[in-house]
């Protein structure tokens, strides 16, 4: 019964929500490189008129010396620091070359030197620190203060300070402090900046809400589920800046050729300066081409040209509820040519359902109670689908001893002193079962429960296809030009049913977790690059096969979010596409981002060999294609370049459609033939099928299967 207090808070909702919080942005002030390069900038400006009206040494030189300490100092101290390591630093390229450029009387291109290497390095930290305020913007909008509901009443505090059990109060129009349960009341609930949901969510108790979501008309009591540190926000915000600390591939490869061309470069700055001067050429002038030669051929434009990018898809990925581990991760995606889909919580939506219990040597009710008890402990979707049915029916599962789960095969345990084994047909029967054969025919995932080694009932489950399975397939058929592949424990029928709903057309059924992975590795050897997507345990071996690998965030086991790639938050199957995609934009601009360095590169250096090339001007074109690159780079930090990844593919018709069925019989641990692998379901009792229109003959159906088709 809710109290008055929260019945009388939801009746005075405001008229409009409080506006959302703007995404964090650093101020050119609060960054150090900034704050120096402007010192350096104005020293010049300063120094360079009196210089050119011919003013007295005193005045301008001071003013040129700061010019040269305050944009020079952070570069050279990191060039000495790079030495110490035995190791070429650009920046140190570039301070010599200024301070060479000082040494011959060229005060003006020296100062001009170090005022566009300042600006450069400051819009580079500016462009950085960007990157991660677009996701740690995240983190403002949960509120710094919640209303604890105690015994005495309420209080505010601060977020930091609610711990896992307490209750909170959400007043209309207030955004969520902590990830939670709804407890009392019931509200639309604005999530999209988690979810990505373009319209608010009903809530009730029993909901899940999270932190930083916007609370609509309804008063909210929510239990605290995860501290501020371990809310789905906190998650994404520190996933992503430990990707940030990575390097791709390409980068590391950059990196490793950096060292000897910088090596090379100074080689051949030192034979310009060397020859000329040997075949009596004017000092000033021969030292003046070798420093120009030195900053045009130095590579900072191609060493920027690849983590910009990366990390940018990185970010834009993490706002829009897809967390990438690493640049590694993100390079990688862009590689896939073949993808593997997992069925139940990945294609389907992850939430079975019980709509039948045959009961054969026991009565359907006592064959539910101990198949509850023995699942209560396991956290695969079926499990959680077989302690649901038993509640709804006032069957409180009991206690379980001796628990033990076996990926793709099923549970046991010990139950009021009687073994219960919970699990796939194939991996428990022997023999067949026409109990099994009817729910597998109409579609349904069939789970037996066994009782002391005497098939006690079977269970029939079915589960949904998500909204957007259908066009995540289309799209990454698009992407990669073969039509993806379903991985599944569950029977074939009801694997053959999804596919064809989802317009996939090859299926391999009936696969054991070893199974999967070894189809993983044999494409992989094969030369196939291959991106798995997958929910539970029994995903895991593949997951870690898998050139790339998805996991499902909500609906996951934790041993599939800590083995996967990257995970999807928001547990929308469209956003799988949308990401590889991006990866693909990603990996173009880095090519692009190195065609452009090295082109500029050789332009200027051609234009310096033939010695008509201006320091000024060799300095602003190697600092211009720098600041471009990077620029270039944080493209895809825009919201536009989420929505043409997620934009769908043109239709493709030509392998959607009916798919054959697999025949109907089966016989015990061999019924799954043709291209599966012998084995079980997938998950603790094997991955649900989908619901279907009927009901399979014989079977008690308590709840009839939902309308729309399967899992």
């Amino acid at each position: 019964m809710p109290s008055p207090a929260l019945d009388r808070r939801s009746s005075t909702a405001p008229s409009t929500a409080p506006p959302r919080p703007a995404r964090r942005a650093t101020r050119l002030p609060e960054l150090p490189e900034v704050r120096w390069a402007a010192l350096s900038a104005v020293a010049f400006l300063c120094a360079f008129p009196l210089d050119l009206a011919g003013g007295p040494v005193w005045i301008w030189g001071p003013l040129y010396a700061l010019c040269y300490a305050a944009g020079g100092w952070e570069p050279g101290w990191a060039g000495l620091r790079a030495l110490r390591e035995r190791t070429l630093d650009v920046d140190l390229l570039m301070v010599i070359a200024a301070i060479g450029a000082a040494a011959i009387g060229h005060y003006l291109d020296g100062g001009l030197l170090v005022v566009i290497f300042a600006v450069s390095g400051a819009l580079e930290a500016l462009a950085t620190r960007r990157t991660a305020d677009s996701v740690r913007g995240l983190l403002d909008l949960a509120p710094a203060r919640a209303v604890r509901v105690t015994g005495a009443g309420e209080e505010t505090v601060d977020v930091s300070r609610l711990a896992v059990g307490d209750t909170v109060l959400v007043r209309p129009g207030e955004r969520l402090p902590a990830d939670g349960t709804v407890l009392q009341g019931a509200s639309d609930v604005d999530q999209a900046t988690i979810t990505g949901e373009p319209l608010p969510v009903a809530k009730s108790p029993g909901d899940q809400v999270f932190a930083g979501t916007l609370n609509g008309r309804g008063a909210l009591r929510v239990r605290v589920e995860a501290d501020a540190a371990g809310s789905v926000i906190a998650r994404i915000v520190a996933m992503v800046e430990e990707a940030g600390g990575t390097k791709a591939p390409t980068q590391r490869f950059i990196e490793k050729i950096e060292q000897r061309y910088s090596a090379g470069v100074v080689a051949a700055t030192l034979a310009l300066l060397a020859v000329p001067l040997a075949f009596g050429a004017d000092f000033t002038q021969t030292l003046l081409r070798a420093m120009t030669f030195m900053i045009v051929a130095s590579p900072c434009a191609v060493v920027l040209a690849t983590m910009p990018p990366l990390l940018s898809a990185i970010a834009n990925a993490g706002r829009h509820g897809v967390l990438v581990k690493s640049a590694v991760v993100m390079e990688r995606l862009g590689e896939v040519n073949r993808v593997a889909l997992d069925k139940t919580g990945t294609l389907t939506e992850g939430a079975p359902r019980v709509t039948g219990v045959h009961g054969l040597a026991l009565e359907g009710t006592e064959v539910l109670a101990l198949a509850a008890a023995a699942e209560h402990p396991s956290e695969h979707p079926l499990a959680r689908a077989v302690v649901a049915a038993a509640r709804e029916r006032g069957l409180e599962p009991g206690p379980a001893e001796a628990f033990v789960s076996e990926p793709g095969r099923g549970v046991r345990a010990m139950v009021r002193g009687r073994e219960v084994r919970v699990g796939s047909p194939a991996s428990l029967l022997t023999a067949a079962c026409p109990a099994v054969d009817e729910a597998e025919r109409s579609g349904h995932t069939a789970v037996v429960v066994l009782v002391d080694g005497e098939t006690a009932g079977v269970l029939a489950v079915t589960d949904r296809l998500r909204a957007g399975a259908p066009a995540a397939v289309a799209a990454l058929r698009g992407l990669t030009g073969t039509a993806p592949v379903l991985l599944t424990g569950d029977n074939e029928p009801a694997a053959r049913q999804i596919a064809a709903e989802s317009g996939i057309s090859e299926v391999l059924a009936g696969l054991l977790p070893e199974d999967k992975a070894a189809a993983v590795r044999a494409w992989e050897q094969a030369g196939e690059r291959v991106l798995v997507v997958g929910d539970g345990v029994n995903d895991a071996p593949a997951l870690a096969a898998a050139h790339s690998s998805m996991a499902m965030g909500r609906a996951g086991s934790d041993l599939a979010l800590e083995t996967a790639d990257a995970v999807v938050v928001r547990d929308e199957l469209t956003t799988v596409p949308a990401v590889v995609a991006l990866s693909r934009r990603a990996r173009r601009i880095v090519v692009q981002n190195l065609v452009i360095a090295g082109a500029c590169i050789a332009v200027l250096v051609v234009w310096d060999l033939a010695g008509r090339l201006p320091l000024p001007l060799g300095v602003a074109g190697h600092e211009g294609s720098t600041v471009l690159v990077g620029l270039n780079g944080l493209r895809l930090l825009r919201e536009s370049a989420w929505r043409r990844a997620a934009a769908p593919p043109a239709p493709d018709r030509s392998s959607r459609g009916s798919v054959p069925g697999a025949p109907d019989e089966c016989a015990g641990p061999d019924r799954h033939s043709g291209r599966s692998a012998p084995g079980a379901p997938d998950g603790s009792a094997g991955p649900a099928a989908p619901s279907t229109p009927e009901q399979p003959a014989g079977l008690a159906n308590p709840d009839p299967p939902a309308a729309s088709s399967r899992s």
